[in-house]
């Protein structure tokens, strides 16, 4: 992934070798509160716990993640209940 200035910095997440490289915000906490997100073959974007690397991947169309994005970017979910804007 890369970013214009805009972007939240982001800390690679070994993806054991092979496997694909999991990205988490910098702003993730240490208790392990955060999620991951990759590139996954045929473009899609996977989502996964990063309490639980061997869980289930959430997979996205490059449509839908940026659909997603533009909506956290715009505030749209900061009034979901126990989200506290930053």
């Amino acid at each position: 992934m890369t970013g214009g200035s805009d972007m939240i910095s982001a800390i690679e997440v070994n993806g054991g070798g092979s496997g694909p490289a999991w990205i988490r915000s910098s702003l993730s906490f240490a208790n392990g509160n955060c999620v991951e997100a990759c590139l996954l073959g045929g473009g899609h974007i996977g989502v996964r716990d990063s309490k639980d690397p061997h869980g289930a991947v959430l997979r996205f169309t490059h449509a839908e993640w940026s659909a997603f994005l533009g909506g956290v970017r715009n505030g749209e979910f900061d009034s979901l209940p126990g989200v506290q804007a930053h």
